[in-house]
């Protein structure tokens, strides 16, 4: 995009009032109006994309601007005497425009472009310029939604009856419509959820009002009406039509309800009965945005302002009306309600002022400064003990519940109370139970902080980490950096590591300020991060930091694991295992699996455990923990040990037990790859060619899903198909590549597979299902190769059904080897020996030099039939010469007798026609061909190795997180 250089802005269009630019030369010109942003007061830029140019004219003047077209010129009158600089118009004209130049009219200037012949333009206004866009010869002008709904919507006629100090606009709609009514400063907008023409001829006397412009965009149409900001406004729905009364009495607007979201997520819901669409608009005067909610009769509207930090709803004598600085808000209608929100929530007071003032006992668990953060003193018991001060607490929660009933503002604070009290007693489900109780009764409460903040922390106690993760994402929690601690160390249990550490770090301010047994937790979890991410210096310091506090032999224990990954990682394997044995005697299964499977791992690597026991201890460990990333880890290191010991049905079968269960755990996308890895290997690596091909076929079919989508997988297919080619499982390995062929391929590809499936169905006698893979996958643009090959094939499928003279047709002058040994073949069933003892002669050409290496049984059946025929002909010379070249070749030969039989020829002594006919027999070139088939096969899927390749021994899973949750949930 380029421009002049006093306009360096990217030339834009937003959705506007003014913006059915749309709509060719329509009356949205006259709209837009001057914009204070404007340097000058005709502001020409221009800009360009490879569709189209783009041609602005802005300014205080420019703006008001009228567009015309006469014949192949369009004309822009400008309402100045001063010409404008169109300099870089005329030194680089626009493509499309043959020539620029302005003049002098009476009261101002006109700028006209004259167009080549087959350009075109598209005018309209918007942003406070009016503007053009040019299309070059051959670029064709897309007929955009707005000007074509414009063209064929119905023409609404518009009627004012105007006194002195009052006007209405009467809207004779045709069918009901959804409308919004409103004042914005200076002007009133109406505004329709439909698209029409107005017909504003019968509204040119408009009273206290001075001005009415409408435009119609691609779903609604606007009209903006000048009129003094001390007139009220208001509406009146009659039948289908609506009537707008600037000036007058005031009317009071009412029926439209503004509320808090329910679920508490921060947003606003507008209850407002028959809300139909939310238009976004641009005023041409100020030129910010804004949104419309129109709706259906009867009139409803908003009685005075209402204003938050992100938005403002405007008072409306009918419908919806909100401004807003920001650039992100949603506005969405459905139904009777319309939704406000931002993506990271809108920012509102907590639900909490809004309830009545409650009184709070003496001695009960107070808030704490922080909405996600526990205090060690809420779980005193006091002298009475844990139950009396239990029975107190809950006490008191019942009767503020029973009191509230269904009043959604009742006090909470002794639910509250109850709830910090259990979770810093350790009774997270508890807790849980009370805190989803106050939102059941109040929803709002789910947007107060403390609320989500406090069943976040008791999920997190109890295990359920997606659930906390929902909560700590509440808008209200934003920037907490409580439930940052918390979103860390969520994130340390999900695998994440780079997350947890940033988590850890923004919330380092107030960690110590939770009870010691969440600052061990807390330290453990980070120190892990720490460890993950490279950081040993700070997993050393983080250590210490959980070691100090003084907790429970769990939480002592999920330390020492972090401290044995520490040793591992640092050289000193010895202290690591003693570490690792040590925590594997903890009778804490959710601490004692990791520590294990270390063992297993580290007694692998060492020699020390054989790979069966390893499996063995591996498969108990697989079903003594489940869900988490232990479970991952468990998994990936049997996979790899089964792959290692070429257990491969085994293998596959561990690797897919994790199925979709543990998808959003980060280690899931590991598995999954180790688990690809493990079939690419075996069915595209050669990792299965040591097993029988039928035995490989049952394997690639029970886990046929994990096949991968594109030429690798189609490559696998071809492959084993090939294997069972080799071993005469013809049915089996054509069903695989028809499945290919109908499902998977197009093109190029779809052509190669056929031809390969094409063959099989040959070899299998088949010839119409042969034919019908090879025309069924026919493109333009083959190989030369592969079109030599499927021609070739499709020949003899033709030969094979007795249609020979179609054959030869498809054949034609093609050369090659393979079609001359489609034509010999047709030759001789056609019975026309001449030409197919030549065929035959010419295939074998000067085989006879290499008189030191043996006839090959195919060379011997092409000499047979090659004698056969000149001996059916009576072709001597030929006979003789042959006889002579082959001579020293026939007594090594398989068919001696035969090729002595044939050729002797019918006069060679004691041949009778009866042995040249069995000799003729016994040539099978069918067989050959096939034989030379499975020999192409075998040389393309690598089957000439002399032994198969190993599956390759996956690399080794990661040691399992430390951490893998909190002790409390062990």
């Amino acid at each position: 995009m380029s421009g002049v250089s006093s306009s360096k802005r990217i030339l834009r269009t937003t959705v506007a009032v003014a913006a059915a630019g749309a709509v060719v030369l329509s009356p949205l010109a006259p709209l837009a109006e001057e914009l204070g942003a404007a340097t000058a007061p005709v502001d020409i830029r221009v800009g360009a994309n490879p569709r189209f140019t783009r041609v602005e004219i802005a300014g205080v003047i420019g703006a008001r601007s009228q567009v015309r077209r006469e014949g192949q010129a369009v004309i822009v009158r400008i309402g100045a005497t001063a010409a404008p600089d169109i300099s870089r118009l005329r030194v680089d004209p626009p493509k499309g425009v043959e020539s620029v130049e302005t003049r002098s009219v009476p009261g101002g200037t006109e700028l006209v472009l004259t167009l080549a012949e087959g350009a075109d333009v598209r005018s309209g206004s918007a942003d406070g310029a009016v503007w053009l866009n040019l299309y070059a010869p051959g670029r064709a002008a897309p007929v955009e939604a707005g000007a074509a709904a414009t063209a064929a919507a119905a023409v609404i006629p518009v009627t004012a009856t105007a006194t002195a100090d009052k006007v209405s606009l009467d809207f004779a709609w045709t069918q009901p419509v959804g409308a919004a009514v409103f004042r914005r400063g200076a002007a009133v907008w109406v505004v329709f959820d439909t698209v029409a023409r107005l017909d504003m001829a019968g509204a040119r006397t408009l009273g206290p009002a001075t001005d009415a412009r409408w435009a119609a965009g691609a779903d609604y149409t606007a009209v903006r009406i000048a009129a003094p900001d001390n007139l009220p406004v208001s509406v009146v729905s009659q039948g289908s039509g609506w009537t707008v009364v600037i000036g007058g009495q005031p009317v009071a607007a009412a029926g439209v309800e503004v509320t808090r979201a329910d679920s508490g997520d921060l947003a606003l819901v507008v209850r407002m009965a028959g809300a139909t669409r939310a238009v976004w608009l641009t005023d041409p005067l100020v030129g910010d945005r804004f949104a419309a909610v129109t709706a259906l009769a009867p009139g409803k509207g908003l009685d005075h302002r209402r204003q938050s930090v992100d938005l403002t709803l405007l008072p409306t004598a009918h419908g919806l009306a909100i401004e807003t600085p920001t650039d992100d808000l949603r506005v969405t209608a459905d139904g009777d309600l319309v939704s406000l929100t931002r993506p990271g929530g809108l920012i509102l007071s907590p639900p909490s002022v809004l309830l009545a003032a409650a009184h709070v006992p003496t001695g009960a668990p107070q808030k704490a400064r922080l909405p996600a953060l526990i205090l060690s003193e809420w779980s005193a018991t006091g002298p009475g003990g844990y139950s009396a001060r239990f029975r107190e607490l809950q006490i008191r929660a019942a009767e503020e519940a029973h009191a509230a009933g269904a009043n959604p503002r009742a006090p909470i604070e002794a639910r509250l109370a109850l709830a910090r009290f259990l979770i810093a007693s350790g009774l997270g489900y508890e807790a849980v139970g009370i805190l989803n109780a106050i939102i059941d009764q109040a929803p709002n409460m789910a947007g107060e902080a403390e609320v989500r903040g406090l069943r976040g922390a008791a999920r997190v106690s109890i295990g359920r980490i997606q659930e906390a993760e929902a909560d700590f994402a509440a808008g209200a929690l934003a920037g907490d950096p409580s439930a940052r601690v918390w979103q860390g160390y969520i994130a340390a249990q999900q695998g994440d590591w780079a997350e947890a550490r940033r988590g850890f770090i923004a919330g380092a301010s107030v960690i110590d300020s939770f009870p010691e047994v969440w600052r061990a937790r807390f330290g453990a979890a980070h120190a892990l991060a720490a460890l993950e991410t490279g950081d040993l210096a700070a997993t050393k310091s983080l250590l210490a930091y959980s070691f100090s506090q003084p907790t429970s032999a769990a939480d002592q224990l999920t330390a020492r694991l972090v401290q044995a990954r520490l040793f591992e990682l640092e050289g000193e394997g010895n202290r690591a295992l003693a570490v690792y044995k040590a925590v594997a005697r903890a009778p804490l299964d959710g601490i004692s699996t990791p520590a294990r499977l270390a063992v297993v791992r580290m007694e692998l690597d060492r020699g020390t455990l054989k790979p069966d026991a390893a499996a063995e201890q591996l498969e108990t460990l697989r079903w003594r923990w489940r869900g988490d990333a232990t479970e991952l880890a468990v998994i990936r290191q049997l996979g790899s040990l089964y792959l290692s010991q070429g257990l491969y049905r085994e293998a596959l079968t561990a690797l897919r037990g994790a199925g979709t269960r543990m998808a959003d755990l980060p280690g899931a996308m590991d598995l999954q790859m180790d688990l690809s890895n493990a079939f690419r290997s075996l069915f595209l690596e050669g990792g299965a060619d040591g097993l029988q091909p039928i035995q490989a076929l049952g394997l690639f079919y029970d886990f046929r899903e994990l096949t991968p989508v594109g030429a690798d997988g189609d490559e696998m297919v071809r492959r084993l198909a090939r294997r069972l080619v080799n071993v005469d499982l013809l049915d089996q390995a054509a069903e695989l590549l028809k499945h290919q062929v109908d499902n998977r391929l197009e093109g190029v590809a779809k052509a190669q597979v056929a031809t390969d499936l094409a063959t099989v169905y040959l070899m299998d006698r088949q010839a119409e299902k042969a034919l019908q893979a090879i025309w069924s996958s026919r493109t333009t643009l083959l190989p030369t190769a592969l079109n030599t090959e499927r021609r070739a094939l499709e020949a003899r499928a033709l030969m094979e059904l007795g249609r020979f003279d179609h054959a030869l047709e498809v054949l034609d002058r093609d050369a090659t080897p393979a079609a001359a040994e489609v034509r010999a073949e047709v030759f001789w069933k056609q019975e026309n020996w001449a030409a197919a003892a030549a065929a035959y002669d010419r295939r074998l050409g000067e085989r006879w030099k290499a008189s030191t290496v043996p006839l090959t049984s195919a060379e011997e059946s092409l000499l047979i039939r090659a004698g056969v025929g000149y001996s059916l002909v009576d072709d001597q010379g030929a006979l003789a010469r042959l006889s002579r070249d082959y001579a020293p070749l026939v007594p090594g030969a398989r068919s001696a007798g035969a090729l002595r039989i044939a050729l002797a020829g019918p006069n060679g002594g004691d041949v009778n026609p009866a042995e040249i006919g069995t000799a003729a027999g016994g040539a099978d070139t069918f067989a050959g061909w096939v034989a030379a088939m499975k020999a192409q096969f075998r040389q393309q899927t690598g089957g000439t190795r002399t032994a198969a390749t190993p599956a390759r021994p996956q690399a080794q899973p990661p040691a399992p997180a430390a951490a893998a949750r909190p002790a409390a949930a062990a």
